[in-house]
């Protein structure tokens, strides 16, 4: 049993939205255009967990707010030297390279998920763009594709650095940072 006192950070919309958009970024990355209609359902829902979250991002609770976590690059570029350095402050919430990981994310799934939906109409004649790049030719739509490739292989390598960054901490800081985005505790800093 852990004797730090723990106190609740993400709330239960945070936590559904990050698990929400791993799991359909995920689905539509493994089925890819192998089951086409899976795949656009993922990655409309991804949209949308984005819409909630840029609204819940300025409305919702304390350490949900961008205004919690947001931070400028020096403060980011700082923090990771004094990851590299073992001297990083524990925080409450994101730290500064939290933060600026989930401003990343967010911008490629957004990235993704455009030009996807881009493909979508140019090949498929389908979606809200279809009006917009449906006569975009064989070659457009190849282009765009393959745009949409690079940003999802983007995000990817994001997500893997994001999993390098919370195991980092974990150990730094010796709490599960992944347990606290399923319960929503995390450990109170000393001091607080």
């Amino acid at each position: 049993m852990n004797s730090h006192q723990q106190v609740r950070v993400w709330d239960p919309a945070v936590r559904l939205f990050h698990w929400g958009l791993a799991g359909s970024f995920l689905v539509a990355y493994v089925v890819e255009d192998h089951w086409l209609d899976l795949h656009v359902l993922a990655g409309y829902t991804a949209l949308a967990l984005i819409a909630f979250r840029l609204i819940w991002g300025m409305v919702g609770t304390r350490h949900a707010r961008f205004s919690d976590f947001v931070r400028p690059p020096r403060e980011v570029f700082t923090y990771l030297r004094d990851v590299v350095s073992f001297r990083a402050p524990h925080y409450v919430g994101h730290n500064p390279a939290g933060g600026a990981m989930v401003l990343a994310l967010l911008a490629l799934v957004v990235l993704t998920g455009i030009t996807g939906l881009a493909t979508y109409g140019a090949q498929e004649f389908a979606g809200p763009l279809a009006g917009l790049t449906a006569g975009l030719g064989h070659d457009g739509g190849e282009f765009l594709e393959e745009t949409h490739e690079v940003f999802a292989n983007l995000t990817l390598l994001m997500v893997f650095l994001h999993l390098a960054g919370v195991a980092v901490a974990s150990l730094q800081h010796r709490e599960n940072l992944v347990w606290s985005m399923v319960t929503g505790n995390k450990r109170k800093p000393s001091g607080e």
